[in-house]
Order: structure tokens, then sequence, then C-alpha cells
């Protein structure tokens, strides 16, 4: 009986501990949207949502969402955050290649031929085939590397710290995924990938993209992960109104829109009362606005403070110190460099593997750090032959194996580009030409490419070349060329037009040259041409078209390490020439120049320093007048055996034009200063000390898909005045 009674006693004590037992802490789940730039609201709410003590257990993002709240899921801090995105360089995330400075000395070449971003693939068997997206890979995936702490990046979701599920889109079936078992680097990487901005990732041999197509809001998904309670932050970008949509663009846009709309409503539709929708008013801020993400930041701290009454009601302080411990990384250690072991390649095709290694210069034995291996993928991104690039690393016994996995890109092995040049002083000096230019690459095992350019319009004319490395990633070269230019031009005495030639010029040339690494090449040329030129104005009678032909050799040195060819703000450009021109019986001249341009940045501004001399003899003349040649001054007008020319020019940014359409829109001016002269020699006191004119410019600039536009206003002190609509090379 004693017993018995024991046992009640028990159960009832245990019954009436139960009553007064604290309930289980609801669990918290947090759901971001995407947006793109409007997402970088999230880092502003995840810092209230710490500061109000709420624990977050679990995680769910879209697109942007995935990024930030994939960042912070594996142990981003919201200070790195926010360091982060603050340092990035969004116009070169979000460009279609990587900064110019870092390409390959031969693609910085095609943007001198040919400064139009109008490009696509191009074959017999295939037709043309466009880039996977209007934004490179390279600089988006570099970022992506540096948000996530390098230990988790190549964890599967369901393993972080905290649970964390990032949606994406199955292209082929339209369904959702959310990627539990897939790698978080590769994760993010399909979430955010824009159709028609990034290319799709294939993971598993499927081709993902941003899951904002089938849940940009992925409600149902948290409340699966056993979520009882939702966070959810809403970011998207709200549809356009009427007097928005003016173009086929606009229009395809608002589709997008309209979809992610919809699917966005029917997870509000989901919440309950017990859940909180933080909704930061982003108003005027578009999807690609990432200039603005300060106040993206705010704005999101401002919308999750408004929701403060109800937040604190989640507080747990303990809770969210136990979770926040989990969560924080260990600080990272920087990788040290070891002694190269191993440098592996893989998944090239068309490319020769043996021809990049030599190339990158990382030989057994060499220490590796972070520091070689990021200009390591500089050099291989800077080709423009690769889709995507992986890195590897295993550390053994103090030495370190380095594998770069490698996806090419199948539009990039015959490219063409199209350009439109325009140029027109509101006078007589008005031209046009539409420029088209193939390149193919990789032609043989030692990167052998040929590049053609034609055009056509006020100027006619091919050119040819094939250069062919002499050997796997050598940096000496053979190049040979063809070309046949045509036009008609006007000729000047003492400033007055006199007459009108048509003419043309063939040649054929030889070359043997070294690539200067990372700077630009050393030439020297031989070669065989033909001038040809007649006189149509005025009309003489008798007058018969003339030739001759030049025997021709050249040394040519040429560096280029500009950021932009239009507006650059770091970098050197020059080239120094000495040719040797031999007629057809008559005795050897000489020809030579140089032309320098340094470019640098004052505050806001964007600055190049410009010079250029050149000597020409018997006969053979050299010119200025025109845009920024003594603006203002009749184009071509002041002529002599000997010339020089000095300019700055300054610009300003002051606007953005819309992704896939250009880039910035600038306002700026030049001053400029030159002289002609005749005598032997390239010597200054062969220039008139007298004859030295100055000249200035203002005008506005947009950058765009062609290359910069320019409108301008010039004028030549104590001359004339001229004003200019130019679309093409400057100078």
């Amino acid at each position: 009986m004693k017993r018995l009674l024991l046992v009640l006693l028990l159960i009832a004590g245990s019954a009436l501990a139960a009553e007064t037992a604290t309930p289980p802490r609801p669990k918290i789940g947090l759901v971001l949207s995407g947006g793109g730039a409007r997402g970088l609201a999230h880092i502003g709410v995840l810092r209230v949502l710490e500061e109000a003590k709420v624990p977050i257990d679990l995680i769910v993002g879209t697109s942007m969402g995935a990024v930030i709240g994939g960042a912070y899921a594996s142990g981003r801090s919201v200070d790195e955050l926010e360091t982060l995105v603050k340092s990035a360089h969004w116009n070169e995330i979000l460009a279609d290649r990587p900064a110019r400075d870092r390409l390959a000395i031969r693609r910085r070449e095609d943007d001198e031929k040919l400064p139009s971003r109008i490009e696509f693939g191009y074959t017999i068997a295939d037709g043309a085939r466009l880039p996977s997206g209007a934004a490179a890979n390279g600089a988006l995936e570099a970022t992506l590397s540096s948000l996530l702490p390098a230990a988790r990046a190549e964890e599967p979701l369901r393993r972080l710290p905290i649970p964390f599920r990032a949606v994406a889109t199955d292209l082929l079936s339209g369904a959702m995924l959310d990627q539990a078992d897939t790698p978080l680097f590769q994760a993010l990487r399909a979430s955010m990938a824009v159709p028609g901005v990034f290319a799709p990732l294939r993971v598993n041999g499927r081709p993902l993209v941003d899951g904002g197509l089938v849940r940009n809001l992925p409600v149902d998904l948290a409340r699966s992960l056993g979520a009882d309670i939702i966070i959810a932050v809403n970011v998207g970008t709200p549809l356009l109104e009427d007097r928005e949509i003016t173009s086929a663009v606009m229009v395809a846009n608002q589709m997008l829109q309209i979809l992610t709309e919809q699917n966005v409503q029917r997870s509000l539709r989901e919440l309950t009362d017990r859940d909180i929708v933080i909704d930061p008013d982003l108003a005027g801020m578009g999807f690609m606005d990432f200039s603005r993400a300060d106040e993206a930041m705010d704005t999101g701290r401002r919308a999750a403070l408004a929701a403060l009454s109800r937040l604190e009601q989640l507080a747990a302080p303990e809770a969210q110190a136990r979770l926040q411990a989990k969560r924080l990384a260990p600080p990272e250690a920087a990788l040290p460099a070891l002694p190269l072991a191993q440098l592996n390649i893989t998944g090239t095709q068309r490319i020769n593997a043996e021809a990049l290694k030599a190339e990158l210069a990382l030989r057994p034995g060499d220490p590796v750090g972070r520091a070689e291996l990021n200009r390591a993928i500089e050099r291989l991104d800077g080709g423009g032959d690769l889709e995507r690039i992986e890195t590897e690393i295993d550390d053994h016994d103090g030495r370190r194996t380095v594998t770069f996995k490698l996806t090419e890109a199948d539009w990039a092995s015959s490219k063409v580009r199209f350009g439109l040049e325009l140029y027109s002083n509101f006078a007589d000096a008005n031209s046009y030409s539409l420029v088209a230019m193939h390149v193919a690459d990789w032609l043989n095992a030692w990167g052998g490419e040929v590049r053609t350019i034609a055009r056509i319009g006020s100027s006619r004319g091919v050119n040819s070349e094939f250069y062919q490395p002499l050997g796997p990633g050598s940096r000496w070269f053979a190049a040979a060329r063809l070309s046949y230019e045509a036009g008609s031009n006007d000729v000047f005495n003492q400033g007055q037009r006199a007459l009108r030639l048509s003419s043309s010029l063939s040649s054929a040339q030889l070359e043997l040259g070294h690539r200067i690494a990372g700077l630009g090449d050393l030439r020297f040329g031989v070669g065989r041409l033909r001038a040809s030129d007649e006189v149509i104005l005025p009309v003489l009678p008798g007058n018969a078209r003339r030739s001759q032909a030049y025997g021709q050799q050249y040394l040519e040195l040429h560096t280029d390490t500009l950021d932009s060819l239009a507006f650059p703000s770091r970098g050197q450009w020059t080239t120094a020439r000495v040719e040797w021109l031999r007629p057809d019986g008559e005795s050897r001249v000489i020809n030579a120049s140089l032309i320098g341009l340094s470019a640098f940045r004052l505050g806001e501004w964007a600055g190049q320093l410009y010079g250029e001399a050149a000597h020409a003899e018997r006969g053979q003349a050299r010119s200025l007048g025109g845009y920024l040649r003594l603006s203002g001054t009749p184009d071509g007008s002041l002529l002599g055996e000997n010339m020089a020319l000095l300019r700055v020019v300054m610009a300003r940014r002051i606007g953005e034009m819309p992704v896939g359409l250009g880039h910035a829109v600038r306002v700026g001016f030049s001053l400029e200063t030159g002289a002609v002269g005749d005598g032997a020699g390239l010597k200054l006191s062969n220039l008139p000390r007298s004859g030295w004119k100055q000249a200035a410019s203002g005008f506005l600039s947009v950058d765009t898909r062609f290359g910069p536009f320019f409108l301008a206003l010039g004028a030549t002190r104590g001359g004339e005045t001229s004003a200019y609509l130019l679309l093409g090379p400057t100078w």
C-alpha cells in the first residue's frame, strides 16, 4: 500500500511540473526574397534581428536573398557583409567581360580595332550563337567566393551550421529545387542566375537559373523545414507603370516581374497571424541599382525597426547566443603560400591545356598563395574563351597541388563583332563606316588565330592577320598581314582646302614579335606597299590615277594597360614606331612617331594626358585639325613634315545607361596645344615657335554598346569654332 501511494504521489508531481513548465520555444524561420540590388536591404534587417536578440533557427532565400542568407548562415557576420558589399566593384561584376586591363593583350587590341560590344559567336555549321548571359561569370563568381567562408563554400546546404536552403529553377522542367545536397557556392550561383543577365549553372547535368521564377518568397519551403513562425522579408521589384513600358525590353522585363509577383502573392497568402512580414520601402530603386547599396541597407534597417515591437516578442537571448556561437565561423587564416607540387588544368577541349600552363608561369616549387591564385584566374579569364573557372587546392606534406576546372564558352571560338563609326563637324567633314570584325582563335595547339576586319562606307577596306605563337604559351610569335584600304580625303595648302583625292593603299607584311607580359609587344616587320591616288575635285583634263610601290621595314613597340579606351582612369598606352620606306627607284625615307597616354583619377574626375610627336620625310605629311586634334580647326588642315600635339582631357560621370544598352554618361572638357613645321629630323626646333595653337572643347559622352558617343563643341584660339558628333574611336 505504501509503495502504491508513493507511485501516485510521483505521478501527481510530474503532472504538476508539466503544467508549470515553460512551453518549448517556437522555431523561427527567416525567408529572404530575391530582388537584385534591392536585396541588399536584407543586411539591414539582419542587423536589427541581432540587436533584438531574435534567434534564427533556419534561413530560406531566393536569388539575392539566397546570397545574403547563405553567407550569413555559413558564418559571415553582418559587419563583414556590409564591408564586402560596400567594397564590391559592381560595375565590373555586372559587365559582360573582365575589366579591360585584365584582358589578354590580343583582346585589348580587338578593342582598339573596333570598340563596339555588339558581339556573338558564329560558325557555318551552327550559325549565330549568343553568349549565355549579358554579364560575364568571372567577376560574379569571384564576388560570391569573397562573400563565403572558404572552409564552407563546398559544403552541401544541409550541413551548414544553421539549416539553409537556396531556391533555384530547373530550366528544363520548370521545377523548384531547394538544392539541399548542392555545395553552397554552386547553390548560390544557381539561385541568382537571372535569365538573360547571368548564364545558367549546370548542376548534375541540369541547367539551373534564378529561383524567383517559381518561388521568390519561399514561405512553403521554410514551413516544410519546421518553421513555426516565419519572418518574411519581401524586396521584390514592383511592376512597372504604363508610362514606364516604353520598349520591347521593358515589355519582357514586365513579363518576368508578373511571373515573380504572382508567386510572391501566393506565398504571402500562406502566412498566418503569427508570422511577420517586413516590406522595405525601396520606391524608385531598380533591380540593378547596386550603386545605392548604402541606401538599400539603411532602408532594410528602418523597415525592421518599424516591426520591432513584434520582433521583440520573439526575443530569446540565450537561444540566440547559442545559435550565434554555432553559426559564426572562426576567423579565416590567410591562405599560406606553399611550394607548388603540381598544376592541373582539366575540362578543356579545343584549348591546349599545356599552353595555358605555360601562360600562367606557375612552376613546380614556386610558392603559391592567394595572390598567385588570383593572378592565375585573372589570366585565364582574360583570354575570353572560358565560361567558368573552378579552383581546387590540395595541400599535402607542405606542398600544394592546384587544379583549375575549366568550362569553355561554346560561342567564343569564332566571334563576330559589328560596329558603327560616325563623324561630323556639322560642316564639310562627314563620314560613316560600318565595320565587322571576325576572330577565330585556337586554330592549332600553339594558339594560332586569324583576325579579319572589313569596313564599308566613307572608307572601305579589308585587313586580315594570321597570328601564330612560336610554341605552346610562347611569348615569341610570327604574324602575316594582308590589307586593302580606300577612301577620299581633302588636301590643304596654307590652311585652305586645295583639292580632294581618291586614294587607296594595299599592303602585305611579315612580322616577328615578342609579347611583353601584361603590357604589349615589340614587332619587327618587312612588307610591300602600293599606294594610288587620283584628284577627283576639281575635275582636271587629262587627270590620271598615279601609283607608287614601296618596300617597307619597321620596328614598333606598343603597350596598353588602360582600363578603358574612351575614358580611362588608370593605366598607360604608348606606341613608338620607326618605319623605313624605299619607293621603287628612289632612295629610302624615314617616318617616325611617338604617341603616349597616361590616365589618372582626380576625385570624381577621370583624366588623361596625351602627347604625340611625328616626323615624315620627302613629301610625306603629318596633320592636325579636328576633334581633340586642335578642336575647332578644320580637319587635317595643318600639314607639315613634323608635328606635335599635347592635350589633357577630363570627364566626370553624371549618370548611367540601362544595363545591356551601355554604361556611363559623362560630361567633360579638353585643353589642347599643337604645331606643325618642316625641316630634317624630328626636333622641337623644327616646329615654329610662334606657330603653336591652343584649343579647347566641352562634351557630353555616352558609353554605348557601339562604343563612345560624343556631342562636343570645340574652338581654336584666334581661329574657328566647330561642333562635333562622333561615334567610335576618338584618338
